[in-house]
């Protein structure tokens, strides 16, 4: 643990950072397994849950979670099963 309290807390922000970035990269993980199983399965909702999947994977890509080419690739191959 730091001794200098501007290294406490960027101990702290850099755990709260952490979290919510976990949190959110786990909705996307989720949103994208979902979406990519509902359009194998041709399950109705499945373009509702391609709509989230795509509104996730922008959001962790603005964020710098994941590189922007990877969301486009990511998007890309679901909206390709979606065809």
């Amino acid at each position: 643990m730091p001794n200098i309290k501007g290294a406490i807390k960027r101990v702290k922000q850099s755990a709260a950072a952490n979290e919510q970035n976990s949190q959110i990269k786990a909705a996307m993980r989720t949103a994208v397994r979902k979406a990519d199983t509902a359009l194998i399965n041709k399950e109705e909702n499945a373009s509702e849950l391609l709509k989230d999947a795509v509104k996730k994977l922008d959001t962790a890509a603005r964020k710098g979670l994941i590189h922007k080419n990877t969301a486009a690739r990511q998007k890309a191959r679901l909206t390709k099963k979606a065809l």
